[in-house]
């Protein structure tokens, strides 16, 4: 493909102009460009577990699987929560475990984050598709971890109904912070 704009500057006489371009080479370029400008050095996981049915049972926690390589570097994790209007509450509380590699469990807690406003009610949140809204709640900062392997963050919905309507997915965002 350079060879093609190479030669299209000797046909033009060391001019380049847009219609001697190759359009490929231009995509290509533009999605290049996209791409190494979209790249997010921080992130050592990010994955989401989506609901099929819109709504987030008791009886089935995210649970999700990340690799630990350097003990020394310092952490944040992040809740990933996608929800759309159909949420019935202001809050949400989630139990969470972080498991270590030897399936001890290394700290939990219960989490309360906001997806709507407690006054206005409008929706907190990023908004991308219509209704639904995206959310990321630090749960753990600053944090570093004791051995190196396969860790496990557990999720579980803690209110008051077993079926939890408007709920679309949860994840797990892990990312160094940088010294």
């Amino acid at each position: 493909m350079i060879l093609e704009v190479v030669r299209s500057m000797d046909d033009a006489k060391g001019q380049l102009t847009l219609s001697s371009v190759n359009p490929r080479l231009v995509l290509f370029l533009v999605v290049l460009v996209f791409m190494l400008s979209s790249c997010d050095s921080n992130r050592v996981y990010e994955d989401n577990i989506e609901f099929k049915d819109r709504t987030w049972k008791t009886t089935t926690p995210a649970e999700l699987e990340f690799d630990v390589s350097d003990t020394t570097q310092v952490y944040n994790l992040y809740l990933d929560v996608r929800n759309s209007l159909d949420y019935p509450y202001a809050r949400l509380f989630v139990n969470y475990q972080l498991v270590d590699p030897n399936g001890s469990v290394v700290k939990k807690e219960m989490l309360t984050e906001n997806l709507f406003d407690i006054k206005t009610g409008e929706p907190n949140g990023r908004s991308g598709l219509g209704d639904v809204y995206d959310h990321q709640f630090g749960f753990l900062t600053n944090y570093s971890f004791e051995k190196a392997g396969k860790h496990k963050v557990r999720f579980e919905q803690f209110m008051r109904q077993d079926t939890l309507p408007g709920i679309l997915a949860v994840g797990l965002r892990v990312e160094t912070i940088q010294k």
